[in-house]
């Protein structure tokens, strides 16, 4: 059995899926993008402050589900432009902590609504 995990103040989901769904131990979490909830509008000025909002949106998902950052186990990390990695992984290293979680980055041909970052997660709880 799973159950749908929705955030607080969060945009409704932009089609038929869940922010998140709990299922057993794990909370899988969809794609975040860079879309501040409180202005509805896309953060993307720099890959730096993209991956930021990016990261608190996903922060508000675990929240919702009871969960933080250090019970992800798993993430994927998606750009536009591989060009942006470093940039973006001194922000994502500044969310996560020793005992990091496993991650992929892959460089895609586009994401919605033209942003240049969207990372998806998993997370268990202890």
């Amino acid at each position: 059995m799973s159950k749908s995990i929705i955030p607080v103040n969060s945009i409704p989901a932009a089609g038929p899926y869940s922010h998140a769904v709990e299922a057993g131990p794990f909370i899988f979490c969809s794609g975040q993008i860079p879309l501040d909830p409180q202005t509805s509008s896309l953060v993307t000025s720099d890959i730096g402050a993209a991956t930021e909002q990016v990261l608190k949106n996903l922060q508000a998902v675990l929240t919702a589900a009871g969960l933080g950052l250090e019970h992800v186990i798993k993430t994927t990390v998606f750009l536009t432009d591989m060009g942006n990695f470093s940039a973006m992984n001194d922000v994502y290293g500044r969310y996560f902590s020793k005992d990091y979680p496993a991650r992929s980055t892959v460089e895609v041909a586009g994401l919605p609504r033209g942003v240049p970052v969207e990372i998806e997660a998993i997370a268990m709880r202890p």
